[in-house]
């Protein structure tokens, strides 16, 4: 398998990053989903708090990843 010869540097990760901006979410109807068979999103919702998050990641506003709490959020 594959390795980087090298560390990928932060502005890096954020320049490809930069294209997974993430908007209100736009979930369709059932008829609508009926439709369009395959319909995948960038968008995805948390199921614990109901705020949108990137995907495959921990929820930074709950700490729930997978219905479980992995981190402690602190609330200011």
């Amino acid at each position: 398998m594959a390795l980087p010869k090298r560390k990928h540097s932060n502005s890096r990760t954020g320049k490809r990053r930069s294209h997974d901006a993430l908007d209100p979410p736009n979930i369709p109807s059932f008829e609508s989903a009926k439709k369009t068979s395959g319909y995948r999103s960038k968008r995805f919702i948390c199921p614990h708090c109901k705020q949108i998050k990137r995907p495959h990641t921990i929820c930074h506003n709950c700490g729930y990843y997978h219905g479980r709490q992995v981190i402690a959020v602190e609330r200011t």
